[in-house]
């Protein structure tokens, strides 16, 4: 799709495809679902906004691609969405000039962005208007991405980004909310199909959930050489500051057999300096 680059992150990416080498590794403990020590390296990513235009072509999402947030406490809904919003991967961007004075369509870009060219400079003729930098420091706990984790299973690579949203009262308990966004990529050339999920979800607060489904979002996508990828966003909640998530996608074949691909294990942390999370995305 069309986009424009808001402003970058530096995320760690803990990719579970690289092997340490041997004098690094450490023995696995049992019962610890393949949670071998990985160190993350350092990796750019950037926030987008997404031309809508665009959005009805972009297939193999489950939805236009949105950031939730928690809504206000005396809003009846629990959470809200900026749609358009997405992050995307350094190596996944392939940079365009455009000439025109609004080159993408999106209700949040005359607001964040102005029309600013200079002859001396090759750079895009736009720079960030004051609203920009106030939505991004206003915003920055709940949009901030910084922990990436990857890893493949029979050609079947699974990245995941967990965002801590804030933290809710309910029934006199604090509810602690994350989103996460899973994509799926087929790096061979077999026609895969995703039939299942399974999930364990652990709380720090002694809890071990486990949540099974036919596939994703309602959809059992497939994977081919011409769809490669499909990218969903997703919710989970503990009664507990912290926890980690991890579990397997049931995977079928066209000949009809099955088999599992490895979901990362990965944290699920709150923000030490707990602050309400944004009222809405005023300026």
């Amino acid at each position: 799709y069309r986009g424009i680059v808001l402003f970058p992150w530096h995320a760690r990416i803990y990719d579970r495809d690289v092997i340490p080498p041997m004098s690094d590794s450490k023995p696995e403990p049992p019962g610890s679902h393949g949670s071998k020590e990985v160190k993350g390296k350092t990796h750019t990513y950037y926030q987008v906004l997404i031309d809508t235009r665009d959005c009805p072509h972009i297939s193999q999402r489950s939805q236009t691609e949105a950031v939730t947030f928690l809504a206000n406490h005396d809003d009846s809904r629990a959470l809200y969405a900026i749609p358009g919003l997405d992050y995307v991967s350094h190596e996944d961007i392939l940079p365009y000039n455009s000439t025109e004075q609004v080159p993408i369509q999106h209700e949040l870009f005359e607001r964040f962005l102005m029309f600013n060219p200079d002859k001396t400079t090759p750079a895009p003729p736009f720079s960030a208007r004051d609203t920009l930098k106030a939505w991004q420091e206003k915003n920055h706990p709940w949009l901030e991405l910084s922990d990436v984790h990857r890893e493949t299973t029979e050609n079947i690579r699974v990245t995941v980004i967990p965002f801590y949203m804030g933290m809710r009262d309910a029934q006199n308990s604090h509810v602690y909310w994350w989103r996460y966004c899973i994509r799926l990529e087929n790096m061979g050339s077999e026609v895969v199909q995703l039939r299942e999920r399974h999930w364990r979800i652990f709380s720090l607060s002694g809890t071990l959930e486990t949540v099974r489904g036919r596939g994703v979002v309602g959809r059992e996508p497939v994977l081919s050489k011409e769809q490669p990828a499909f990218q969903y966003s997703s919710h989970v909640s503990l009664q507990a500051p912290s926890g980690h998530m991890w579990g397997t996608f049931r995977i079928e074949r066209t000949d009809g057999s099955h088999f599992d691909v490895r979901i990362p294990p990965f944290s699920l942390e709150s923000n030490k300096d707990d602050k309400a999370p944004p009222a809405g995305y005023t300026f």
